[in-house]
């Protein structure tokens, strides 16, 4: 994968570029500031890119903003945004658009090469990779709308997870059920949330996102 690491304290930056080159995967271009990561996105437009939210100038939320702008002009543009605390309005701005390829994950997670190199992977392929404090903050502040109380707690349960990133092998473990079981649940709550299959679409992001956005 091409990928753009865009964080402002060296240490981080150049921990991660080695992660990730360790890994197999090429870096092809750095950022320390909000105007950097606009530029480097426009010119790279790069497999996914992995930008912290705030950056200078002002440290604020330079980096959430360089993504966005990124993934207005070039819809779909994978980004994996990190963030030392978890800021709810920052991931429903990252949601909004209703696109897939996007992650929010705190910086911890980093810390945890596998973790942080599986969700640069899944949201480079198109997909969803939400830390679970992120998911928790999220859904904290929501009330179920008639569609999802229509789930079972299995159902709700396994969509959680899916917002993880997790394959149905990977929920099948963490829930203690065959991958065939989880593979039931899935087509089931896809159909309870009006979610049909076709060629344009995957079934997986759009479930996650109506779940993340509600």
């Amino acid at each position: 994968m091409r990928i753009l690491v865009a964080e402002d304290l060296y240490l981080l930056r150049d921990g991660m570029v080695r992660l990730i080159e360790a890994c197999g995967h090429q870096v092809v271009a750095t950022a320390a500031t909000g105007p950097e990561t606009l530029d480097a996105l426009r010119t790279w437009r790069p497999d996914v890119s992995v930008i912290d939210v705030r950056m200078p100038p002002t440290q604020s939320d330079e980096g959430l903003r360089a993504a966005l702008t990124a993934r207005a002009e070039v819809p779909g543009l994978p980004v994996l945004i990190l963030s030392q605390h978890v800021e709810q309005l920052y991931a429903r701005e990252l949601l909004a658009d209703g696109s897939g390829g996007i992650g929010y994950l705190l910086k911890e997670s980093v810390f945890d090469a596998d973790q942080f190199v599986g969700a640069l992977e899944r949201v480079a392929a198109g997909g969803t990779a939400m830390d679970p404090a992120v998911i928790a903050k999220l859904l904290s502040s929501g009330s179920p709308d008639r569609a999802f109380k229509r789930l079972t707690d299995r159902e709700f349960a396994v969509l959680g997870l899916m917002a993880e990133g997790l394959s149905n092998q990977a929920i099948g473990r963490r829930l203690f059920l065959s991958e065939s079981a989880i593979g039931k649940y899935t087509t089931s709550l896809f159909g309870k949330l009006g979610i049909t299959d076709d060629e344009d679409g995957n079934r997986r992001v759009r479930a996650v996102l109506a779940y993340l956005n509600k």
